[in-house]
């Protein structure tokens, strides 16, 4: 007896249940295929953040530490700033994600910090520390700033952050020109109330920065950015960290006498 059924009534009939045959060009297209799927990428955490910004500058600290205990001079740190900065350029220019260029920025600075501190806590005792402290405290205030939302980062506050860094900067490479005709240039790496400000200022920039770093690293998160990219979320904290800690050894230098 006869189905009601098509399907089950063509298969009584000897003829396929109602799906043409395959063509030549696409049982080749089925021999092609992968027969797995590809696994889906590992997206970014806050831990992968926090685990590559510890390596990060864990081993800035470990090479600073070397170069204090080595007691290596200017020569020293000088290359470290120069090879650093190239490495930093890289990074942030073509936006690598490459650990060995990231851990390389790290040793090379961390050199260079270590020179610099080490003369400078043989000038002025105890600075090192202070200053250690006083980046500590503006790392976690910004946080909790960020984290309570006090200040949010906007597209104009981010463009008002850069530009005031570009500015800056531009006024201390001027300054540095004219310190080659003048003693001191325009007195803007000097001690003095506009030496002051100056420094007053670039620490102000850096706690911005940590601002637009901390946003950086909950967009990214929120977008779903592959894991890898915390290692470049850990570069700019640390590039970041590096300059206010530099900040505020200068300022607290400032106020530090010989004796």
């Amino acid at each position: 007896m006869d189905s009601k059924n098509p399907v089950f009534g063509r298969m009584s009939k000897g003829q396929p249940p109602g799906y043409p045959a395959p063509t030549p060009e696409q049982l080749q297209g089925m021999y092609d295929a992968p027969s797995y799927a590809p696994p889906a990428q590992r997206t970014m955490t806050i831990d992968d953040v926090v685990v590559r910004g510890f390596m990060t500058l864990g081993t800035l600290v470990a090479s600073a530490a070397v170069a204090w205990t080595l007691n290596l001079g200017w020569g020293a740190a000088i290359a470290g700033v120069l090879v650093g900065l190239v490495l930093a350029l890289v990074i942030t220019f073509k936006q690598s994600t490459n650990p060995a260029l990231i851990l390389g920025y790290s040793v090379a600075y961390g050199v260079a910090v270590g020179v610099i501190s080490h003369l400078m806590e043989s000038r002025f005792p105890g600075i090192v520390i202070q200053a250690v402290i006083g980046t500590a405290l503006a790392f976690g205030g910004m946080l909790t700033v960020y984290s309570l939302r006090i200040v949010r980062v906007t597209p104009k506050f981010t463009k008002f952050v850069v530009a005031a860094a570009l500015g800056l900067m531009a006024a201390l490479l001027v300054n540095m020109v004219a310190s080659f005709f003048i003693p001191g240039g325009f007195g803007l790496r000097e001690a003095g109330w506009l030496g002051y400000a100056v420094s007053v200022a670039a620490i102000l920039l850096g706690c911005f920065f940590l601002l637009l770093d901390f946003d950086e690293v909950e967009r990214g998160i929120q977008a779903g950015a592959p894991a890898k990219y915390s290692w470049l979320m850990a570069f700019g904290l640390t590039v970041t960290l590096v300059w206010i800690y530099l900040e505020i050894l200068r300022l607290l230098s400032y106020f530090s006498g010989d004796d």
